[in-house]
Formats: structure tokens, C-alpha cells, sequence
């Protein structure tokens, strides 16, 4: 990207006028308010499109199954940030956000970009998928680093959600490369790895999502719109019964202090 003055500085998004609002080259009022679901907005918003049935359905089955896991760091973040902040929804909503990263919730685009890494390898090695993934999980082994998209801590027999959304995307037809190559990862890794790696939900959706026909390069913006939906319940409940500053109080119990006591720098000091 230059930095500085742009030759040309458009948008294809949206534009106004007095009488009229256009988005994506739709009339806002006329074409696309009550006429139009979300999942099909943020599609063509992003995209610039509306979505083929099919796009939808995996669209929404991604959604559903991220949108909500728990008492993760980013949601207690946000509840304890709203706990300190009653008003702040916005900075509470932002804070649990900011806490999607290569670990929770933002491991979706990772694992996308991984299984982009084996099909382009094999694609520049002129080799089989098969083979550009065996030298893949064998560097990853070298450098001690897990497998984006494999493993789970609580489902080792398999992530449920993960296999539903293959299921559904093999029913829908849009099974294509991306979901091949995840299968040949989870097909070997086992083995060079030398421990059960099923395929988790953060393999499964940047799969069956970019087989769907998702940009590779908006992949992160699923995973942070599901989210935003459970941070949503999270905030709310936590506006109506506030666990806050418990999570709080209990992280001070749980975590002990080990650092130098004041009598050892006054014993220095002497």
C-alpha cells in the first residue's frame, strides 16, 4: 500500500445524495431494508454481491457456531471493562474485540492462511496436495509449532462443531480445495505429530468458507461478527447481573505473588 497522496481515491461501497442511498449499487431504502437478511448484507457489503443460497447457509452456519464459547479472556474483558464502566458499552464491546487474537477466535484466519501456504506450496513445488502438506506438518514439527486448525483440549475424539460444518458444506455441494486440503492435513498430522489432531472448529470454518467463496483476505471479519453477537448476550446480562468484578476477585485469589518482599530491598539498601 502507498503512503502519501492516492491517484485515485474512490469507494465502491456507498454513496448519498438528498433523495436516495446507495449501497453496493442498491437503493438502501428501496432494494435492500426489509427486503434483504443480514447475513445477505454482510455478504454483499463485504463482497459486493448478494450470496448464491448456498454461500448463505454456510455463511449462517459459521455464524451460529462461533458466536458464542463461554467465558473466554475476550468475553471476561469485556464484562469486566462494562463492570468498571457501566455507560461504555462501545469500550466493553471494543475491549472484547481487541482480545481476538491468533489464539481465540482470530485462529480462524490463521488456519485459513495455513491451509492457503500448503495449496500454494504444492501449486509452486508442482507436487501433490498430499505431499506439499506431509512437508508442511514436518517443518511445523521442526519448529515445535502447532497445526492451525487441528486439536482440541476438551473434544480429542473430534470438534462436533467442526464436523457439522463439513457436513453441511459436502450436503450444499461447495466442498472444494480448501476443505480437501484440511482433510489431508488431519489424514497425516496424527502421525508425524505423534498425538490426536481432529479437525476443530477454526480448521473447519476458514475451509468451508473459502470454498463457499470467501475472500481470504476479509477471512478475520466472520469470526469478529459472530463474536460481537455473543459479546452482545454477554454485555447485557452482565448490565443486568454483573459478574465482573467477581471474575476479578477471583483471579486475585488464584494468582500468587512471587516478586521480591520490601524487607529484601531495604536489606540491599543497608
Amino acid at each position: 500500500m502507498r503512503i502519501g497522496k492516492q491517484d485515485q481515491a474512490y469507494t465502491a461501497i456507498a454513496t448519498s445524495d438528498a433523495e436516495s442511498i446507495t449501497v453496493r449499487g442498491y437503493d438502501l431504502c428501496d432494494d435492500l431494508i426489509g427486503q434483504i437478511d443480514f447475513s445477505d448484507y454482510f455478504w454483499l457489503l463485504v463482497i459486493g454481491q448478494k450470496p448464491t443460497p448456498e454461500q448463505r447457509k454456510v455463511l449462517d452456519a459459521c455464524l451460529v457456531a462461533i458466536a458464542e464459547h463461554g467465558l473466554v479472556p475476550s468475553v471476561q474483558a469485556a464484562r469486566m471493562t462494562l463492570a468498571a464502566g457501566p455507560d461504555a458499552w462501545q469500550g466493553a464491546m471494543a475491549a472484547g474485540l481487541l482480545g481476538m487474537g491468533s489464539v481465540v477466535a482470530g485462529s480462524t484466519e490463521v488456519s485459513g492462511r495455513f491451509l492457503a501456504e500448503v495449496m500454494e506450496k504444492a501449486d509452486a513445488d508442482g507436487t501433490e496436495l498430499e505431499t506439499a502438506a506431509i512437508a508442511s506438518l514436518m517443518s511445523l514439527k521442526a519448529q515445535r509449532k502447532k497445526v492451525p486448525g487441528l486439536g482440541h483440549p476438551q473434544h480429542s475424539d473430534g470438534d462436533p462443531r467442526a464436523n457439522k460444518l463439513l457436513e453441511i458444506a459436502d450436503d450444499l455441494g461447495v466442498t472444494g480445495r480448501y476443505i480437501e486440503t484440511l482433510h489431508v492435513l488431519a489424514k497425516h498430522a496424527p502421525g508425524i505429530i505423534n498425538r490426536p489432531l481432529p479437525i476443530n472448529v477454526s480448521g473447519a470454518i476458514p475451509a468451508v468458507i473459502l470454498d463457499a467463496g470467501w475472500p481470504l483476505e476479509a477471512l478475520k471479519a466472520v469470526p469478529l461478527l459472530a463474536r460481537t453477537a455473543g459479546l452482545a448476550a454477554h454485555l447485557y446480562e452482565e448490565s443486568l447481573r454483573s459478574i465482573g468484578f467477581i471474575m476479578s476477585h477471583q483471579a486475585d485469589l488464584a494468582i500468587s505473588y512471587d516478586g521480591e518482599a520490601p524487607e529484601s530491598h531495604t536489606e540491599k539498601s543497608a
